[in-house]
C-alpha cells in the first residue's frame, strides 16, 4: 500500500497547484496593458483576460478626410496590447506547466 501514499502526496500537491494557477489568473485580470500607435496617439488599454477596457484616441489624429488611417491605428494599439497580454500570460501561467510535455 506504499502506492496509495504517493498518489495522496501527488493529489495534494495538484491541488496547490490548482490553486496557484486559479490566483495567478485572477491576478492577470486585474493588469492593466497599454497598446499604443502611431507614436501614442491611440492608446488601447486591456484586463489580463484579453477584455478591452479603454480606447484613447487624441484629437489630433482625427481627419474625416482619412478614417482608414484612423481605423489602422486603433487596430495596430489593440494587436499591440494582445500580443503584451499574450506574453505576459505565457510568462506567468508558464511557470506552471514548465517540464511538462504538455500536446497543444
Amino acid at each position: 500500500m506504499r502506492g496509495m501514499g504517493n498518489m495522496q502526496n501527488m493529489m495534494k500537491q495538484m491541488q496547490k497547484m490548482q490553486k496557484k494557477m486559479a490566483q495567478a489568473q485572477e491576478e492577470l485580470g486585474e493588469k492593466r496593458i497599454e497598446g499604443t500607435a502611431g507614436g501614442g496617439m491611440v492608446t488601447v488599454i486591456m484586463s489580463g483576460h484579453k477584455e478591452v477596457l479603454e480606447v484613447n484616441i487624441k484629437e489630433e489624429v482625427v481627419d474625416p478626410e482619412d478614417i482608414e488611417m484612423l481605423q489602422d491605428l486603433v487596430l495596430a494599439a489593440t494587436n499591440d496590447a494582445l500580443k503584451q497580454v499574450e506574453d505576459l500570460t505565457n510568462s506567468t501561467m508558464g511557470q506552471f506547466t514548465k517540464g511538462m510535455n504538455l500536446p497543444f
